[in-house]
């Protein structure tokens, strides 16, 4: 059987790239080679896309210096070609600079962490490309990277989240006074900051009074000109449950309780990915899983889970987060992660499902949302062209003779 040609795209310009390094090496280092021949492809900080074998190697990404075996890329967007082609100087004069083909992707698994890969972007880039990818699509990658329009599209859902409001870096630097007043007036204390569109606890910090406020406002609007102000909750329990399908066909894993040893109950980076040296990303973190909860609990979120996943049209693997207030008994969604840390896959594992065999329901789903979409009836015949008159030089307002005037656009 003929292998498929699975890429793994990984990195880009954001603050969460060698997380997502760590993310990608990991995965290809759990594909079935039986299956599958791995094509690594890295984007850079700069933006810039490589290949090369070279890229399996964490050792790569330490100084990293584009060398050797590896090459420099585009995609070909030409629908369906999956093309990786690199440009050739010419070694003569007669010998013209070209492009080459480097590698041709059947299949993408996307391992993006944060901006300029998790938002959406990408995925309409591979969209263009009618390329299958492994994660969520554009409109539920977009509203859940930003964690304003994720908070207003749960709640126009009438699910549960803590009372928040969002600032401009513009309306803070204008009036900071305002802002913290503002906060305090509808929030009080304590407060939870967070950069809109960033993950792995970059730029989020609790705030217990106003100087704090103040510095964590400070710290939120270096990484987004637009922040999320939340309630903060005393000593809640931090609950996270993956989903994994696609359609009709959704599964909720078990449910984590992940362990912070911070005093302000911030599970911070140092938390999620430096504990254990780094090296082996959200699966070093400490965790109870599964977690310490009543049946009902699990049952209601591990359903609310399916729910959101269903909601924003999710595909692959998400990772949902909330905090329970063991005080109220209440439960709060924090956010989505359409593409989490390690892929969740430590959560699976847990539900009998290994790694390897992860990766072969994402391809498998990644493949079936192509096969739907192009299923789409994009044929849709009229003479509206035949009938329209775009003018000349007066543009839309045609000419005073008329003919036709009803019809010009």
């Amino acid at each position: 059987m003929k292998k498929i040609q699975l890429g793994v795209i990984f990195g880009s310009r954001s603050c969460e790239r060698e997380v997502a390094i760590i993310s990608a090496v990991q995965l290809m280092n759990h594909v079935n080679t039986d299956r599958y021949d791995v094509i690594p492809v890295y984007i850079d900080e700069d933006g810039t896309w490589y290949t090369g074998k070279e890229l399996r190697d964490i050792r790569t990404y330490v100084n990293f210096t584009p060398k050797g075996g590896i090459t420099p890329v585009t995609l070909d967007l030409h629908p369906g070609s999956g093309a990786l082609l690199t440009f050739v100087e010419g070694k003569g004069p007669f010998d013209h600079p070209h492009e080459k083909l480097v590698a041709r992707m059947d299949v993408c698994v996307v391992v993006m962490h944060g901006l300029h890969g998790e938002d959406g972007t990408l995925q309409g880039l591979l969209e263009l490309a009618n390329l299958p990818y492994t994660s969520t699509g554009v409109a539920g990658s977009a509203i859940g990277m930003d964690k304003i329009m994720m908070k207003q599209f749960f709640r126009g859902c009438d699910l549960p989240v803590l009372p928040g409001t969002w600032y401009t870096r513009t309306r803070f630097e204008h009036d900071e006074a305002d802002v913290l007043d503002d906060v305090e007036a509808n929030l009080g204390y304590p407060v939870f900051v967070k950069p809109a569109n960033l993950g792995s606890s970059i730029g989020v910090s609790r705030a217990n009074d106003r100087d704090e406020l103040s510095d964590s406002l400070t710290l939120a609007f270096d990484y987004d000109r637009r922040v999320l102000v939340e309630k903060g909750l005393d000593h809640p329990m931090e609950l996270n449950c993956s989903v994994l399908g696609y359609d009709d066909e959704v599964l909720p894993s078990p449910i984590e309780m992940p362990v912070t040893v911070a005093e302000d109950d911030l599970l911070d980076f140092k938390d999620k990915y430096l504990r254990s040296g780094g090296s082996k990303g959200m699966a070093s973190l400490s965790r109870i899983l599964p977690a310490p909860i009543d049946d009902a609990t699990r049952d209601e979120i591990q359903a609310l889970s399916c729910r959101i996943f269903r909601l924003l049209d999710c595909k692959g693997v998400v990772r949902i987060d909330y905090m329970f207030d063991k005080a109220t008994e209440k439960l709060y969604i924090t956010e989505i992660n359409t593409i989490p840390g390690s892929l969740a896959f430590y959560l699976w594992e847990n539900a009998g499902i290994s790694y390897t065999r992860l990766i072969d329901r994402m391809v498998e789903f990644a493949i079936r949302a192509r096969e739907d979409k192009n299923n789409r009836n994009y044929a849709f015949t009229s003479n509206i062209l035949t009938a329209v008159q775009l003018g000349g030089s007066k543009g839309a307002k045609g000419s005073k003779g008329g003919g036709g005037s009803k019809n010009v656009l």
